[in-house]
């Protein structure tokens, strides 16, 4: 770790990716509490004000050690998205203090890096349409380059291409491909990509859902109960669907945990393969070495 800080300038903003249960979220307190700076997160399920636990959002306790900022901030039933996203990083960039942005959604990185199309709303009705369709049914309908460039097993990515394109008339990719200037161009930022080989990461992921457990994560579902509704993407987040199962009688808490492990291991290898394709220019980090 120590070296890993050495190397970093206390001047210019960070911006720290990886897989879930990598330790991102250590190194960036590290960064912070030696170089100083604003921890920000970039984490789509992290956002939401219902999820500390299930999403493991950083404790009250690791807070108190270091701004933090874009944490628990939306609650759970408003519209959020990378372009909402993008825009309440935009202050961060010009503020008094360095900003550290961490996380593992990789197309807020590509967004801030690369850019992002000002792709219209999608109109709820289309939306209500696009909950009811399979998965199947909506990357059928989608034009080939566009589905060439998207996480075909992530529903909401998936979901999102059909609507642009059926709102629009034009392709996802396209409109991609018609982007602003980057808010903050890789040059001008510390890219750091943690890597975290299968091996070295599954126990502790099989181990993190045991300890959310154990820290209320039953609790925090249950409090979210009555406004459970799984089309919402805060409703989506790994752990909820399961844990709402075990309190609705249809899953017990062993198979939920195994069901929620399985799925994060799942979601790992896709975060894995994102950051390998897009973050070729990025410093990898070992996670061991943190």
């Amino acid at each position: 770790m120590d070296d890993i800080l050495e190397q970093i300038s206390p001047e210019r903003p960070v911006l720290i990716a990886g897989p879930t249960a990598s330790g991102k979220s250590a190194l960036a307190l590290a960064i912070a509490e030696r170089q100083g700076g604003v921890i920000v997160n970039a984490d789509a399920s992290q956002v939401y004000d219902c999820w500390r636990v299930i999403s493991a959002r950083p404790s009250a306790a690791e807070e108190a050690r270091a701004p933090h900022a874009l944490y628990g901030h939306v609650p759970y039933d408003a519209p959020y998205s990378t372009g909402h996203w993008l825009r309440e990083v935009a202050p961060f960039l010009q503020g008094a203090e360095r900003p550290i942005i961490v996380g593992g959604t990789g197309l807020y990185f590509a967004a801030l890096t690369e850019g992002l199309s000002d792709i219209p709303a999608t109109p709820p009705e289309l939306r209500l349409a696009a909950d009811a369709l399979p998965l199947a049914e909506l990357l059928a309908a989608l034009d080939p380059d566009t589905r060439s460039r998207i996480d075909t097993a992530n529903r909401a990515r998936v979901q999102r291409a059909w609507e642009v394109q059926r709102a629009t008339g034009r392709g996802l990719a396209a409109w991609q491909d018609d982007t602003a200037p980057p808010l903050l161009p890789l040059s001008q930022a510390q890219p750091i990509v943690v890597e975290a080989p299968k091996a070295w990461l599954t126990p502790r992921i099989e181990a993190r859902f045991g300890q959310m457990l154990e820290a209320g994560a039953l609790d925090e579902i249950r409090a979210m109960a009555p406004q459970y509704d799984p089309a919402l993407p805060a409703f989506r987040a790994i752990g909820v669907p399961e844990l709402m199962a075990v309190l609705e009688g249809r899953m017990t808490l062993e198979a939920a945990q195994e069901a929620a492990t399985i799925a994060t291991r799942q979601y790992a290898k896709r975060q894995r393969t994102w950051f390998r394709k897009r973050c070729r220019d990025w410093r990898p980090v070992l996670a061991s070495s943190l």
